[in-house]
């Protein structure tokens, strides 16, 4: 019989760039291949547009602009990532979704602070795994409203 640890944690791995990065697993509802945006003027940069999904209006949030990186090219490779965060439904333009792992209390530690207002704006903890390194997200942080309710 295998035993069930209910302290691993799952997360959805994505690239951006060469670079991975994870969200949690339970807060994504689906994947989808990338469609083009509708623009909203005057809106945060880091929003590209709007999408209807099944009547719903969601906005898509360019998460390389987000996180400091440097933009790509929107094309039909990328994955727009559907997620769920305090009652707020957006999506997340990654570059490709790598895996789904799973991490265990001893391979979760927390974000070390290299700069002066500290890294813990974006990302909640890195999971280590052998020699990869992936840095959770806080969705929370990713739309501007969210952001300021999460302050």
């Amino acid at each position: 019989m295998t035993e069930i640890n209910e302290d691993i944690e799952e997360f959805v791995k994505f690239k951006i760039g060469e670079q991975e990065f994870c969200i949690e697993m339970s807060a994504t509802r689906e994947l989808r291949s990338w469609v083009p945006t509708t623009a909203i003027p005057n809106s945060n940069p880091n929003i590209i547009g709007i999408i209807n999904l099944r009547e719903k209006i969601l906005p898509i949030v360019n998460l390389a602009a987000r996180i400091g990186l440097p933009l790509a090219t929107q094309n039909n490779r990328q994955v727009v990532i559907v997620v769920q965060s305090n009652g707020n439904q957006f999506g997340l333009l990654v570059d490709a979704v790598s895996d789904i792992i799973s991490a265990s209390p001893s391979e979760i530690h927390p974000v070390p602070k290299l700069t002066p207002k500290g890294n813990e704006e974006l990302f909640k903890q890195v999971i280590v795994q052998g020699n990869d390194i992936v840095c959770q997200i806080i969705l929370d942080r990713l739309l501007p409203e969210m952001e300021e309710n999460a302050a």
